[in-house]
């Protein structure tokens, strides 16, 4: 018995390697996808070696291993390259930022300023941001780069007013 499963897996172990890593694209992977198929084609080697076709049942374990691997939770971690940016604590800057930003916003007429919110802050397309407020794509469109521009030149104003008190 075990003797017809070395020659089998001698003759064959290339290829299942190779199916192996067609399936996913790692080689380390696939000789773990490879040894784990082997062992539960050696506890049911006296079935499979009596089969048509005992390569289909190979591939069939095959891609259930890897089905089975994709499931566990540390398959689902992704690496990164880099540490992420830390979050930086709220400083005087930023809260001073915000406080300009708002007011800026408060000198809008109230539709520019439902326009900027929904859009930017709410983070809606032109055309819920149209149903939102009743009207059609193209206002939105148009409100919302005459607000922008009028954004642009307010805080322009209160950066170089702040750079020259400096």
């Amino acid at each position: 018995m075990t003797e017809d499963y070395r020659e089998y897996v001698a003759a064959r172990m290339t290829s299942l390697r190779r199916t192996a890593y067609l399936l996913c694209g790692d080689w380390h992977l696939a000789d773990d996808l490879v040894s784990t198929a082997l062992l539960k084609l050696l506890r049911h080697w006296r079935r499979v070696s009596v089969m048509e076709d005992p390569d289909s049942y190979m591939r069939r374990v095959l891609l259930r291993c890897l089905l089975d691997e994709r499931r566990r939770p540390w398959r689902r971690e992704i690496s990164w390259d880099r540490l992420p940016e830390p979050r930086t604590v709220d400083t005087d800057a930023q809260a001073t930022d915000r406080v300009t930003v708002v007011a800026a916003l408060a000198q809008l007429p109230p539709r520019r300023r439902a326009v900027v919110v929904l859009r930017y802050f709410c983070d809606l397309s032109v055309e819920q941001t149209a149903a939102e407020l009743d009207c059609t794509p193209g206002t939105v469109k148009s409100q919302t780069a005459r607000a922008l521009l009028t954004l642009r030149d307010t805080l322009g104003a209160v950066r170089e007013g702040s750079t020259t008190d400096g």
